[in-house]
């Protein structure tokens, strides 16, 4: 009898070995696995039982918590979701994360190992810590400032310091409430099935996702490779190129929006933004120098990140001599990004070298402590610095006497260059309105602002849109509020920006904008372009976009 007691014993021993065993292997072995289940609800419940850490911009919160009393406690609330969306995205329980919110998504939930008070210390206890906070780089009033100028058209602004690649406005229009996105629910289907279905994509993010033809704005790339490779010696000389120009290899003529652009000058042919000289150009600069220059600028990158990634911004690698001299003036397949042509004109203001675009300044612990800051980083040296100078001057003189005068600001340099990009089959879509610019104050010894807007505005007609028309004047009032900030930091140091938790300013309203002057046109009888002095090799050229 007491052998038969011992074997049961032995064999309930043994099952209870075989079940501990078991129990370990499903809680070291196979937890990753069922954590990532979709049909294992716990680790939804555990991401959402407490509230995400804070995004801020200017040192306040945009972002906030609600208890919702439900199984997935904490749901996700922004203030001016519409004016931050394409900074933030949003932070859903039923359709996950987009933008910083995806980006930073760790350290905002308490995951991040950095969060936790020892090493390795959520891990052993399979916790986590209370959320951090995301400090942006975002200027408040100039983020304000690029939404009222789009007034819900459809468009895109980016603003960066030129110095340091911080990005100080990203606005996409139209634009939508996250926070309706946040729970779960029939009436966060409605809101994601609307969203989604309409055709203004107010979810699409323009600053970043979307590529546009730059048109004549990326006749400061050609310029750029023509100044560099030597094409161009003299700025001010005449460039051989006949107007009517034909595209090289076909019968098509590319027209001149400007007068006199037969054998203009290059400081002439940005000023009034001349197709036939700048398709010339890049036809004579030759495709590997195009495209090495193109590249240089930061086009066919797909690694960009700001954290969120950055769609690419294209510049064909093989091309006929036609393509190349429509793709050289922003046209044929050549498209960017609104950050891409920001970072464009940030080249010519920072004399040549690009600083690596970033949206995060830092984050912290939810107390405070800095957890990790962004590093100044260079990006790439997109022209030599005397290129870069030449340019600077070329883009001052076409906003004081070109195409580019709706972006003046009154005591400042300031630098720019219009485009009014075709797009659409046979060119029949209406164009886009693109400005590029920077900024410098009279007593600064840098510019403060690089901006780029894009406007779509499908509703105007062609003659009521271009750059300088319907871009430059958004371009101006963001630019003018960076001089104003950069006015009060150096008045007031340690200005920059408030601490963390305190209270949110109040919500300004949007202004309607007043009416948009046209784009500049060049004087009836153009001057006579001065004589090229022997020697300097000439352009001839070949296609179009507007001014």
């Amino acid at each position: 009898m007491i052998r038969y007691i011992r074997r049961a014993a032995a064999l309930c021993l043994l099952l209870l070995v075989a079940l501990l065993v078991n129990a370990g292997r499903v809680m070291l072995v196979e937890a990753d696995e069922l954590d990532a289940n979709p049909a294992n609800r716990r680790s939804a419940i555990a991401r959402w039982a407490e509230p995400r850490g804070e995004i801020l911009v200017d040192g306040r919160p945009v972002t906030g918590s609600r208890d919702s009393g439900q199984q997935l406690r904490w749901e996700r609330t922004y203030r001016r979701g519409p004016l931050y969306a394409p900074v933030t995205g949003y932070a859903s329980q039923t359709y996950g994360t987009t933008m910083v919110e995806d980006a930073e998504d760790a350290l905002l939930s308490g995951t991040d190992p950095m969060l936790a008070p020892l090493p390795l210390w959520n891990d052993l206890t399979r916790g986590r810590s209370p959320g951090g906070a995301v400090v942006t780089t975002i200027r408040a009033s100039m983020q304000e400032a690029a939404y009222r100028g789009l007034d819900g058209k459809r468009g895109a602004v980016v603003a960066l310091e030129p110095s340091s690649g911080r990005i100080l406005a990203l606005v996409s229009s139209p634009s939508y409430e996250p926070g309706v996105l946040s729970g779960t629910g029939a009436d966060v289907k409605d809101a994601w099935a609307r969203l989604t279905t309409s055709p203004n994509q107010p979810m699409l993010n323009r600053a970043l996702r979307q590529t546009y033809p730059p048109g004549s704005t990326f006749k400061i790339v050609t310029a750029a490779a023509a100044l560099d490779s030597g094409v161009v010696r003299d700025v001010d000389a005449p460039t051989d190129t006949p107007d009517p120009f034909v595209l090289p290899g076909t019968r098509q003529v590319l027209p001149n929006e400007a007068r006199g652009c037969e054998d203009a000058s290059l400081a002439y042919a940005l000023q009034w933004s001349c197709n036939t000289v700048m398709a010339g150009l890049g036809v004579d600069v030759g495709l590997e120098d195009m495209v090495g220059t193109a590249e240089r600028f930061g086009f066919d990158d797909t690694t960009l990140r700001v954290p969120s990634w950055v769609a690419k911004s294209n510049f064909d690698r093989v091309m006929s001599p036609d393509q190349l001299a429509l793709s050289s003036i922003g046209q044929f397949d050549t498209t960017a990004t609104p950050l891409q042509m920001a970072m464009v004109a940030a080249a010519v203001a920072n004399t040549g070298e690009i600083a690596q675009p970033y949206l995060v300044d830092r984050t912290t612990t939810s107390g405070g402590t800095t957890v990790d800051r962004t590093p100044r980083r260079s990006y790439r040296q997109a022209m030599s610095p005397s290129t870069a100078l030449q340019l600077q001057r070329l883009m001052v003189k076409a906003v004081e006497e070109g195409t580019g005068t709706n972006g003046a600001i009154p005591g400042a340099r300031v630098g720019g260059k219009t485009g009014t990009a075709q797009h659409g089959f046979g060119n029949t879509g209406t164009p886009y309105a693109w400005f590029i610019a920077w900024a410098q104050a009279e007593d600064s010894g840098r510019p403060a602002v690089a901006v780029a807007v894009v406007v779509e505005d499908a509703e105007a007609a062609r003659t009521d849109i271009s750059g300088g028309g319907s871009a430059a004047p958004i371009a101006r009032d963001v630019m003018r509020e960076a001089l104003r900030l950069e006015a009060e930091s150096r008045a007031t140091p340690g200005a920059r920006g408030t601490r963390a938790g305190e209270k949110t300013p109040p919500v300004t309203p949007r202004g309607a904008p007043g009416a948009r002057p046209t784009e500049a046109t060049p004087p009836a009888t153009a001057p006579t372009p001065p004589a090229r002095p022997r020697g300097v090799p000439g352009v001839r050229g070949r296609a179009g976009s507007g001014n």
